[in-house]
């Protein structure tokens, strides 16, 4: 397939055996791994420049302050966001999209306001939009999947008939590696007098993302399923969207002046950025960033996709796993079930041969009920993975389809 033993180098916990066997991590959709220049970062801020930021004046202050703005501009460089105001500090994909749908519930929508979403979403991107129709009187409508675990693009099309307030909607299932054409649904959505949300967790490690390109008015993505700490994310927004947005959480930096009975809101991205940030986190995610371009993002991207295709290859040889899907255009992702054993069985005995897998519904419930589900293993490789981890996965499985625990 590809040598990558250099890469894997950067990432020492790769390196482990877990129950006696070279560990074979394939779960990088939930978390990935961090290579050494993050972890270095991190502990760096924590020993050298430990101190809040934007409220100081001391020197450490002044530092921490100026790195992180940095990194500000590294992640809107990185997007391609016309400026780094557009980017905002949050504690991950689930807590932007949770800032977005509060404030355009507080802001924009009212009773008979539509708002799509599909089925497919992680819940992250479902049940923001279910409290924000509930909170306001709007409608939620939601686009179902074809067997072959597509979106429904004419039931989309009848959704924006009703002229919808917003359309949310993830770049790639994290289920079924599924890559939506966003960029025709923002067309379309825009043509329809909709705003547009791309919750791109699941895609930012396996392809260029360019919300100038796209024209999505917010984007979101975790800092955890791109080599940087738990705990970070980002929301971007158009500043014409972000100006008009109230903010939905209150106290300490977002301010610009206040007295006992009112207060004014500072500039942005200020004005989302309650309280003291997570300024580790932020300064892994520059770092993570910046490993990225070094390694240099089309070889990653490559990786990752032949890696994937290899992984679907190699799985749909084995008459024994029920695949979820067939997607066109796959990324990332791919689950399975096995015949005659739970889902939750599979994953366990996986780890016993020391391959770890991500098992259970996925934050996607709707999904596998699509499919008559209710959970189903998941293999998520990353680039720093190599095709004999493929196939020690393929390996482990057929040592468990032969078990006699297994029927068929």
């Amino acid at each position: 397939m590809h040598d990558l033993t250099d890469v894997r180098s950067a990432f020492p916990i790769l390196s482990q055996k877990v129950h006696g066997h070279q560990l074979v991590y394939l779960d990088n959709g939930a978390t990935t791994q961090l290579p050494k220049t993050v972890l270095e970062a991190v502990t760096e801020q924590y020993q050298l420049y430990q101190a809040n930021i934007h409220r100081g004046i001391h020197y450490l202050s002044e530092l921490s302050t100026a790195r992180v703005e940095q990194v500000r501009k590294t992640a809107a460089d990185f997007i391609c966001a016309a400026e780094p105001e557009e980017v905002i500090f949050t504690g991950g994909a689930t807590h932007s999209i949770n800032l977005a749908a509060r404030a355009f519930s507080d802001s924009i929508l009212k009773p008979g306001d539509v708002v799509v979403t599909m089925e497919m979403e992680h819940h992250s991107n479902l049940i923001p939009w279910q409290e924000a129709c509930r909170r306001t009187g709007a409608e939620l409508r939601v686009v179902h999947v074809t067997d072959r675990g597509e979106l429904d693009m004419t039931e989309l099309a009848q959704y924006l008939e009703k002229k919808p307030k917003l359309v949310a909607v993830t770049l790639v299932s994290n289920v079924l590696g599924t890559v939506n054409p966003v960029k025709k649904i923002i067309y379309m959505a825009h043509e329809a007098g909709a705003a547009v949300l791309l919750d791109a967790a699941q895609a930012m490690r396996h392809s260029r993302v360019d919300v100038q390109t796209l024209d999505c008015d917010f984007l979101c993505f975790s800092g955890h399923k791109m080599m940087a700490p738990t705990g970070i994310g980002v929301l971007y927004g158009k500043r014409a969207w972000l100006e008009r947005l109230k903010p939905v959480m209150f106290g300490g930096g977002m301010v610009d002046e206040v007295t006992c009975e009112t207060a004014s809101y500072g500039a942005l991205p200020f004005k989302f950025e309650a309280g003291t940030l997570n300024i580790a986190g932020i300064i892994g995610l520059g770092a993570a960033l910046e490993y990225m371009h070094d390694l240099g993002l089309d070889k990653i991207y490559e990786a990752e996709d032949r890696l994937i295709a290899y992984a679907e290859e190699k799985l749909g040889e084995r008459e024994y796993l029920q695949i979820l899907g067939k997607p066109s255009v796959r990324s990332g992702a791919i689950s399975f079930n096995m015949k005659g054993l739970h889902y939750y069985d599979t994953a366990k005995l996986l780890d016993q041969l020391g391959v770890a897998v991500r098992s259970g519904h996925h934050c996607a419930q709707p999904l596998l009920a699509r499919f008559g589900l209710e959970g189903a293993v998941r293999v998520t490789p990353a680039f720093y993975n190599t095709g004999e981890e493929i196939d020690a996965l393929c390996a482990a499985l057929d040592r468990i389809a032969a078990l006699p625990m297994v029927k068929r």
